[in-house]
């Protein structure tokens, strides 16, 4: 089959007295937010480009459509579709929710208590029906105070433009008319009057909090709340004891909290602490103190709590401790808890107010474990708890648990209906240095059968972007991988908080390429140590995890058989010189601002995956992409895909498929999500030559 071509059309773009040369700068749209949200303004050569592409993966696939097929099974088969979550006990009713054998979208459901009357109040395939739309994206549910409504939020093309619509649950009619253009997220006043929401500006940023009087029209909302800088976006929520709203405005790097009692009519918000670059901070309520999250003098956050908002006079709760990172806390009447997580682990701490003791929760024998903990009921008068925990090998576990007399039930395990033994699976935690001796954690799984002799394959995925940590959770999708003897990975890299905050600082910004050299090295560790051999990794990342595939696969392609790249942020100096775009000027803290500043402009430039394009030998690719996707534009990757088919010099595998009604996430639906990874896999069997 033809390899597709995207058309030349050049164009010199300067910065900073440096020039380069762009050859398809052109199918960035100006008006490209529109096209987010009306794809028949696409250019015709474009889609008819990204058509081309989409056929000629299809081709060249098309011997993988069994082993889809059969993935697809496989994965489907170790979900529990017809499945009831737990339940949460309100003031009058519990409610759950529930997914069904041919749904692909969640049903909520509820009873009154101290009776057996189960009522349907939401469903989403029903929604999505009456909707008649391909795309459905949830962003939202959320129930009244007085348990009479319930208000949701739906994007219906993947752009993340969400509209909020309330529902009357007893005759099950909308109220008043949509809310559109929100950022999702809906938060009900306590007297069931008003909803507050945020609105996105024409740049896609929620920087406008508002209040809506239900059943009134969206014209007379009220705006409560205004960012004025651009990079900071803005979110609301309750506190914990029901007393406060607090308003959230932030980017990665700063914090501001604003707060207003939640009985006060009109709903002015008053500062708690001024803005203070580099310093991120959240304040809660409970049982008339106010606790204070910070990293201010404490590099890994610490707590803070006072008696008196206004006067602030903060004592310590929690101290900092070093490389371990201080997590949020959950509170009932007589305990408190935390998270802490080091060395890409986490655990519980459980605290007794009334004597200030403290102890780890340990409660399973496994030591690479997800551990959580959630709220049995609103009312806070108890002491038991659902916990939970899961890991690379163990489907997660959910504990009813009593904090008093230590009493644990297991109440809910993760059901694997094709069946799965967790002792046929191998789940180490290494480390190894890095090129500045920096050591990195590494999560390995595989099958006990699988030799660690350097013949296996080996998936190594990585994330390594905006302090988002890899947790080394539970994934039943991976042992479809993993039980053809693909060892699977997870590479805890410089970018995330795996280590605190010093290991996100040493992964952004002008330490960038930490990240990158991490990942690089931790291939090599796993070559040398027999689990693989050179020519036998595949690559997998997504989003800024697709800059890290870009970036490496640039810098050492030789290590690598093929690279799965998702939504990759691989034109990224382009995008950062794009001030208009959604998230760029958000990001500045993380990659830096290329525009206005001549150093990051050099280092960005330096590894940006599109700039960097060599002429040389890459192994196997696969690029996926959607046309919706506000995050990272779907030129982005048909840009590489096309300048990298200009300057490769092997005769390896370039795929690139765009899904057509999607965004960032991919498809919707829990079948669409599934046929992406059915995809994603048989690439990589496909490659490593395995059935």
């Amino acid at each position: 089959m033809k390899i597709p071509q995207l058309g030349k059309k050049p164009e010199i773009k300067t910065c900073h007295n440096t020039t380069w040369e762009d050859n398809y700068s052109w199918i960035h749209q100006k008006n490209i937010l529109e096209v987010l949200r009306d794809s028949s303004k696409l250019l015709p050569e474009v889609r008819d480009y990204l058509e081309k592409e989409n056929d000629y993966t299809n081709f060249h696939l098309k011997d993988t459509k069994q082993i889809q097929k059969k993935i697809f099974d496989e994965i489907k088969g170790r979900i529990k579709l017809d499945d009831e979550s737990l339940p949460f006990t309100d003031k009058k009713y519990e409610y759950w929710t529930k997914t069904t054998k041919k749904g692909n979208y969640s049903i909520k459901l509820r009873k009154k208590i101290g009776t057996n009357d189960i009522e349907e109040i939401w469903n989403g395939d029903l929604e999505k029906e009456k909707l008649k739309t391909e795309y459905f994206g949830v962003g939202d549910i959320e129930i009244s105070y007085n348990d009479k409504l319930i208000a949701y939020s739906l994007d219906l093309k993947g752009s993340e433009y969400y509209k909020i619509y309330v529902k009357d649950i007893n005759t099950n009619k909308i109220i008043g008319e949509e809310i559109v253009d929100t950022s999702g997220s809906i938060t009900f006043s306590l007297d069931d009057k008003y909803i507050f929401y945020s609105k996105l500006d024409k740049f896609h940023r929620p920087r406008k909090i508002f209040r809506h009087e239900i059943g009134k029209s969206i014209k007379d909302d009220k705006l409560i709340f205004e960012e004025k800088t651009e990079a900071f976006t803005v979110s609301i929520g309750l506190s914990s004891d029901e007393k406060y709203y607090f308003i959230s405005s932030s980017d990665h790097n700063t914090s501001e909290q604003y707060f207003f009692n939640a009985n006060d009519e009109d709903h002015k918000p008053k500062l708690i602490k001024k803005r203070k670059k580099g310093v991120l901070y959240s304040v809660n309520s409970w049982n008339n103190k106010f606790y204070l999250h910070t990293n201010e003098n404490a590099e890994d956050f610490k707590i803070d709590f006072c008696d008196d908002i206004t006067k602030q006079n903060w004592k310590p709760f929690v101290p900092a401790k070093n490389e371990v990172l201080i997590g949020g806390l959950v509170f009932l009447n007589d305990w408190i808890i935390r998270s802490e997580t080091s060395n890409a682990l986490g655990k519980l701490i459980i605290h007794d107010p009334k004597t200030n003791n403290e102890k780890h929760l340990d409660f399973v024998d496994e030591k690479v474990i997800v551990p959580s903990v959630s709220l049995k009921q609103r009312d806070r008068k108890t002491d038991e708890i659902y916990l939970s925990y899961s890991s690379p090998k163990t489907p997660s576990r959910i504990y009813s648990y009593n904090l008093k007399t230590k009493e644990k039930i297991l109440v809910k395990e993760q059901e694997i209906p094709s069946g799965h033994n967790p002792d046929d699976y191998i789940v180490e935690r290494l480390e190894c240095a890095s090129h500045d001796g920096r050591m990195v954690p590494l999560t390995i799984t595989r099958h006990k059968k699988t030799k660690i002799d350097g013949s296996a394959n080996l998936l190594l995925y990585g994330y390594g972007s905006y302090g988002n940590s890899m947790s080394p959770s539970f994934s039943s999708t991976r042992l479809s991988l993993i039980d053809r003897n693909i060892i699977w990975v997870t590479a805890h890299i410089r970018g995330g908080l795996e280590r605190g905050m010093n290991w996100w600082k040493e992964g952004k910004l002008l330490n960038k390429k930490n990240t990158f050299k991490d990942y690089i090295a931790v291939a090599k560790f796993l070559i040398e140590k027999k689990y693989t051999s050179k020519k036998k990794i595949i690559g997998m990342g997504g989003s800024a995890g697709g800059l890290l595939m870009g970036a490496v696969v640039n810098e050492s392609p030789e290590l690598f058989l093929g690279m799965i790249m998702a939504v990759p942020f691989v034109d990224s100096l382009t995008t950062n010189l794009d001030h208009s775009l959604p998230l760029t000027v958000g990001e500045f803290d993380e990659f830096g601002n290329a525009k206005d500043n001549k150093e990051h402009f050099d280092y960005i430039y330096s590894y940006a995956p599109y700039n960097n394009i060599k002429k040389m030998d890459y192994p196997h690719i696969l690029i996926t992409t959607s046309l919706s996707d506000n995050r990272v534009l779907f030129d982005e990757p048909a840009k590489f895909t096309a300048k990298l088919r200009d300057m490769k010099t092997d005769n390896n595998l370039l795929l690139l498929k765009t899904e057509m009604n999607a965004g960032h996430g991919g498809k919707s639906g829990r079948d669409g999500a599934i046929e992406e990874m059915a995809l994603d896999y048989a690439f990589a069997l496909k490659i490593s030559e395995k059935k």
